[in-house]
């Protein structure tokens, strides 16, 4: 008789827009020594950058064609049109991959896709390693649960798949509820008593005992988060939500643009162009790759509001068309000709 092949553990990772996900999912890939790993990336946005940030990694045991993107929607609301045909993709690579990181957009609700994981069809072949919510501790120790509330309204919004609509701490709330492990990013921003206003806010709106780990960085060694073992699909029922009984919900009206830019020669000063563009045009969120002339490292550009980050992710490769995009995210009504007369100058 053939021995069935054990079920294949996914670690689900949840957190709002710009808790710093992707920067852990990257360093659990580029860290995470010989074993076989696959990505499925739910984020927001025209222009795939999350995925294309994991994708840059290089690492022979997470190849590209094992990271999966989904921008259809937030992942817990498009469970069966998206997230199921992605793991079939996954399961049929071969060799077999050892783990599966899923990386939720800012505002999934990891319990519907948690559920998800008891259909038949999918229970047979891959379990619920751990849930793990990623929380800004910048944030939290101002007494906020995101860095901008702004930014991830326009992501609500603008997500006509989302069928939840409640205030964000309640969402926050949800997430660290179904966490088995919660990650406390930006750790290196914020001082002892910060931390304690941080770890009382998660405190409060958790309704078990779980581990907090201070990061700075994305920085955690992968055997603190994957590996649990703890099949939290069997246990699902036994974290308690806002959302186990959901309404439906209206969608405000929010603009996303990609616009592409020609090759600048200083990121300092795209950086500050970019900041100009987010105070006089009300741009909430900026994300994308921008080529620098006379330099084969491809720019990683990311803002929040006029908080402007940006940084050598990669070398562009042979073939690879040397485009400048950015993914543009404001209130409906964004003057989308003033905004690239700001950013190409």
């Amino acid at each position: 008789m053939t021995q069935a092949l054990e079920r294949v553990p996914c670690t689900v990772i949840t957190g709002f827009l710009g808790a710093g996900k992707t920067t852990l999912v990257r360093n659990l890939i580029e860290n995470t020594k010989g074993k076989r790993l696959a990505v499925i990336v739910n984020e927001f946005g025209d222009v795939g950058i999350d995925g294309d940030i994991l994708k840059g990694c290089g690492i022979d045991t997470c190849p590209e064609e094992n990271i999966v993107e989904l921008a259809n929607g937030c992942i817990c609301c498009t469970v069966a049109d998206d997230f199921v045909p992605a793991l079939d993709q996954i399961l049929a690579r071969e060799p077999r991959v050892d783990h599966i990181l899923i990386e939720t957009s800012g505002l999934a609700l990891p319990k519907p896709l948690v559920q998800a994981f008891q259909w038949p069809s999918v229970k047979s072949r891959v379990t619920v390693d751990g849930v793990v919510a990623v929380v800004d501790g910048a944030a939290l120790a101002e007494g906020q649960v995101a860095s901008d509330m702004d930014a991830l309204a326009a992501q609500r919004s603008a997500d006509e798949s989302l069928d939840h609509e409640d205030p964000v701490e309640e969402v926050f709330e949800d997430q660290v509820a179904c966490a088995d492990l919660i990650i406390l990013s930006k750790s290196d921003l914020i001082d002892a008593d910060g931390a304690a206003r941080a770890n009382a806010i998660i405190g409060e709106h958790s309704a078990r005992a779980v581990k907090v780990v201070p990061t700075a960085h994305g920085k955690v060694d992968p055997s603190v988060l994957l590996g649990l073992g703890l099949g939290v699909e069997d246990d699902i029922e036994n974290r308690k939500t806002h959302h186990d009984d959901e309404l439906d919900h209206e969608h405000d009206d929010f603009d996303t643009y990609v616009i592409d830019i020609p090759a600048v020669s200083d990121p300092a000063t795209l950086a500050a162009r970019v900041a100009e563009a987010a105070e006089k045009e009300n741009v909430l969120r900026l994300k994308g790759f921008v080529e620098v002339t006379g330099k084969p490292m491809r720019l990683l550009v990311q803002a929040v509001g006029p908080r402007v980050n940006h940084y050598y992710d990669r070398a562009w490769t042979a073939g690879e068309p040397r485009r400048s995009s950015v993914v543009v995210i404001g209130l409906k009504g964004l003057d989308r000709a003033a905004i690239e007369k700001i950013l190409i100058g």
